[in-house]
């Protein structure tokens, strides 16, 4: 198959949510519907031993949230698709912003109780800014929730996009009786007592059929009433303003229940964009180019941890991957190889010896790549778009265990690597300071140095308010500043500057003080 009919096949996408909408469970649905596996697993029900495909981190399965983004590949209805399952938890929203670039379309959940929640926005505001196609599905329309009008009202107020409704749902709650498509003008339901399976299908193509009518009574009159008036409100949906940002096609469903997943899923490898141009700090790089370049976007370390491993993921942006083929590391000029590239479904992996753009692809890490690093062949490219953000909590850490100082060494080291956190050594005292967007990643980090490295380590509470990225030309002040604010310094994992305000006072004092340097409140500067 030519270059240009592999990237017309690929639909690469992010699935993003408020915690708790049914994220997870939605990319369990996908993956059965597509046949990758037979069995789903319920993250939050004890009664189900299996977890979610997605969540396969310890913790996760402990917790029942996912706190890292995975990967997912699959073939469904001719196209390889491709799902990025993304923490909903704000405290791991960098990871999910980073992931953001490597998606060239967005499904955002949505629960049908709750409306749009605070994290939702946010990562609105990300798709919007980079002009992501964003899709809704309202999820959990078995439980009763708000009036569907009123959540199209909602999602258009909050998240300040126009939506299209292609679905519609019959009656909510106890009495829900599955969706209406409006896009291709079919009813579905499903009829099963096991919801890890896709059950029996229950399908009308014709809403006058006496059947159909029946098995939605006594909703039939209703149903009628409202899809004419969305009809009239809502004009004929059109694709381009979909792919330019200005307009989300909107499905309700039960992800847990299986409605409205095939319908969103059938719709999305109609109306989804494949690979497209990524903006280069020097040029913007088409994925039909021949010559082949990725960025790397994730770092995971001990995705098995019987053999430490540590996985670099890299978003192809063109041309095609080999493997085995000779490619330069960009930023430090080396030349590697890769002899074992693999795909995954999860924390499950399969050698592939070519992948095109789109794809994701993980290859093994010695400690090479960073979050950000370009792979080419030969071509000085810098993509953009991946800094790490300025943290608002800190804690010093300590090693509770002489023995062990290796281990918290590399295990710090890694695990910095991955985005999770930041690490900062103080100018003044040489301690080692972790910062975070959100103290749930304290804990991750403690989890998984002692579960994955052997490690224990120990917080000590730093009441900081920010640490911001310094810089300036002016050599004199910049020296100036650096022996008045002496014990507010710190260095990052990239030996530069960091100055740690106390309180937001401290810091507009030092803004204020010292005009000549910049404060930068994210690394790419």
């Amino acid at each position: 198959m030519k270059l240009k009919e592999e990237i017309e096949r690929r639909r690469t996408f992010a699935i993003v949510s408020h915690p708790d909408a049914g994220k997870t469970t939605l990319t369990e649905k996908f993956l059965l519907f597509g046949g990758a596996i037979n069995v789903a697993g319920a993250v939050k029900s004890n009664k189900i031993k299996k977890t979610a495909t997605s969540d396969f981190m310890e913790i996760e399965k402990q917790r029942g949230i996912s706190v890292a983004t995975s990967v997912m590949g699959f073939e469904y209805g001719g196209k390889k698709i491709n799902i990025l399952d993304t923490p909903g938890h704000q405290d791991f929203a960098e990871d999910t912003f980073r992931t953001l670039t490597a998606a060239d379309s967005v499904i955002i959940v949505i629960d049908a109780a709750k409306g749009v929640e605070a994290q939702t926005r946010k990562l609105m505001n990300v798709c919007r800014m980079r002009k992501t196609p964003v899709m809704v599905f309202v999820n959990k329309l078995d439980r009763p929730g708000r009036d569907p009008f009123d959540l199209l009202d909602e999602i258009e107020e909050e998240l300040e996009i126009q939506v299209h409704p292609l679905s519609w749902p019959v009656s909510m709650g106890p009495d829900f009786r599955g969706v209406y498509n409006r896009f291709d003008r079919t009813f579905r339901s499903f009829r099963s007592e096991n919801k890890q399976t896709i059950g029996e299908l229950v399908e009308f193509d014709k809403m006058d059929d006496p059947n159909f009518r029946k098995h939605i009574h006594p909703h039939a009159d209703r149903l009628g009433e409202e899809l004419a008036l969305i009809a009239g409100v809502y004009p004929d949906f059109k694709r381009e303003d979909y792919l330019e940002g200005r307009l989300a096609p909107l499905f309700f469903g039960s992800a847990l229940n299986n409605f409205g997943v095939q319908d969103i899923l059938d719709c999305f490898i109609q109306v989804a964009p494949s690979p497209g141009p990524i903006q280069t700090e020097s040029r913007k790089v088409e994925p039909a180019e021949e010559k082949f370049s990725g960025f790397v976007f994730k770092i995971h370390a001990n995705m098995d941890p019987n053999h430490r491993d540590r996985i670099a993921f890299i978003k192809i942006v063109s041309g095609k991957f080999e493997r085995n083929k000779g490619y330069v590391h960009v930023r430090t000029g080396r030349k590697l190889k890769f002899s074992s590239p693999t795909s995954f479904m999860a924390e499950k992996k399969s050698i592939i010896d070519a992948a095109y753009p789109g794809d994701i692809v993980g290859v093994h890490d010695t400690g090479n790549f960073k979050i950000g690093d370009a792979v080419s062949e030969g071509e000085k490219l810098q993509f953009q778009g991946m800094p790490s953000f300025s943290p608002e909590m800190f804690r010093y850490v300590e090693n509770n265990d002489p023995n062990k100082f290796k281990q918290l060494s590399k295990g710090l080291d890694q695990l910095m690597d991955e985005g999770v956190a930041q690490l900062f050594v103080s100018v003044a005292n040489g301690r080692k300071i972790i910062g975070t967007v959100g103290a749930l990643q304290f804990d991750v980090i403690q989890y998984r140095l002692e579960h994955e490295y052997g490690a224990l380590c120990r917080y000590e509470q730093l009441p900081m308010h920010k640490a911001c990225w310094i810089e300036s030309k002016n050599e004199v002040k910049l020296k100036d500043f650096r022996l008045r604010k002496f014990q507010q310094l710190a260095k990052d994992k990239e030996g530069r500057e960091v100055y740690m305000a106390e309180s937001p006072y401290a810091l507009q004092m030092a803004r204020d003080n010292f005009p000549e340097i910049a404060f930068h409140f994210s690394s790419e500067f």
